[in-house]
């Protein structure tokens, strides 16, 4: 492909496999026929992955990047990276539709529109895109004010916005809540949620999925963190007044919210921090996989003893009631050492999976052959 033989004479484009975390690949543990390996590194905290229509990966690095990644020879390794922007803050969160790459910042969304054309013709120069603005009506708090995106099939952007805070209530309702935007402008479409990173669409039912952050200083085994479910636009799910399934809040349990709570649909576990997630709609995991959600659980980071660092895959059944949750990658928490944090799944279209790792400063790649 015309991309590909572009790329393979760019002499300066940074090359990225040095091989000095291979070492570590042998603590992860996967199940039976899987194989995990490490698609890029060297890079500045990553988290939230796209793929372009010609495969190019674009990922968002909370340190201020977008950049692309291209394995050229097709053997599971990025062979080179760009930079698509810079000079950002909080960059985390990217998404496709129509060829256009979204990305973010903390109280902005951006796009560059056919991405991949451009790509094509700006490889061998240090040349930016134009970046044209969604929006610039997003507050700037930093306090989980990094987002991740995700588009609908009708093209309408999902993000979050996290509230300010470990435990407040604000008049701002933009603040913990996950928004849609489209040529209207912005609408809610989840309230009462305090910190999600990570949301998704069901492949079948086309119902949103989400996880949420619970609150800190309770205690080292409440509240829990979250998977909800959202199946009426509008929902409320609880925060501040109201945690995981059962915890008032104990100081904002007393008011009266006048909302309905909608309760999760599975309790994650306190303080493990799940961050991104993925649905698998590919051919190349075992087919009982199909539609089951992998959620990252970042891991801890206030508890006496850590707990998350590792991969779950969640299967449910026809009405999206969850049947089953199983660890899927473990290993990176040994003892009380850590040496990488899972944050973002997504799922390739040769069904394969990528998933960052913003503390290990890499992306790995999971295949699975019987």
């Amino acid at each position: 492909m015309k991309k590909y033989k572009i790329l393979t004479l760019i002499p300066f484009l940074l090359f990225l496999h040095s091989g000095i975390f291979a070492q570590d690949l042998e603590k992860l543990v996967l199940k039976p026929g899987f194989k995990i390996s490490i698609f890029a590194e060297n890079l500045s905290s990553p988290r939230q992955i796209a793929e372009g229509k010609n495969g190019t990966i674009f990922v968002g690095e909370r340190t201020g990047q977008i950049i692309a990644l291209v394995d050229s020879d097709k053997n599971g390794e990025a062979d080179y990276k760009k930079m698509i922007a810079k000079d950002l803050e909080y960059s985390t969160g990217v998404s496709i539709f129509n060829r256009d790459l979204y990305f973010s910042e903390v109280s902005k969304i951006w796009k560059i529109e056919n991405i991949e054309s451009w790509l094509n013709d700006n490889i061998s120069n240090s040349d930016l895109p134009k970046k044209v603005l969604v929006t610039d009506e997003l507050p700037s708090d930093t306090w989980h004010g990094w987002k991740w995106l995700k588009h609908d099939e009708q093209g309408q952007l999902y993000f979050n916005v996290g509230a300010p805070c470990n435990i407040c209530l604000s008049e701002n309702s933009q603040y913990a809540s996950i928004l849609k935007i489209n040529d209207s402008g912005w609408h809610h479409v989840a309230k009462g949620v305090r910190n999600s990173v990570g949301f998704d669409f069901h492949p079948v039912t086309k119902k949103l999925f989400f996880t949420d952050n619970g609150r800190d200083w309770m205690g080292d085994d409440t509240p829990s963190c979250e998977l909800n479910r959202l199946d009426v636009n509008g929902q409320f799910f609880g925060y501040p007044y109201k945690h995981a399934s059962n915890v008032v809040d104990p100081e904002f349990g007393d008011v009266n919210s006048g909302f309905d709570f909608i309760d999760p649909i599975l309790e994650l576990g306190a303080h493990v921090a799940p961050t991104g997630v993925a649905f698998y709609d590919g051919s190349m995991f075992p087919a009982r996989m199909q539609n089951n959600l992998f959620i990252a659980l970042h891991g801890s980071w206030n508890r006496s003893s850590k707990v998350g660092y590792k991969v779950l895959r969640v299967s449910f059944d026809g009405n999206g009631n969850v049947i089953d949750s199983t660890d899927f990658i473990t290993g990176w928490l040994q003892d009380e050492s850590v040496f990488g944090r899972p944050s973002a799944p997504f799922i390739l279209s040769d069904g394969s999976m990528l998933l960052s790792d913003d503390k290990a400063n890499v992306i790995y790649r999971i295949t699975y052959k019987k």
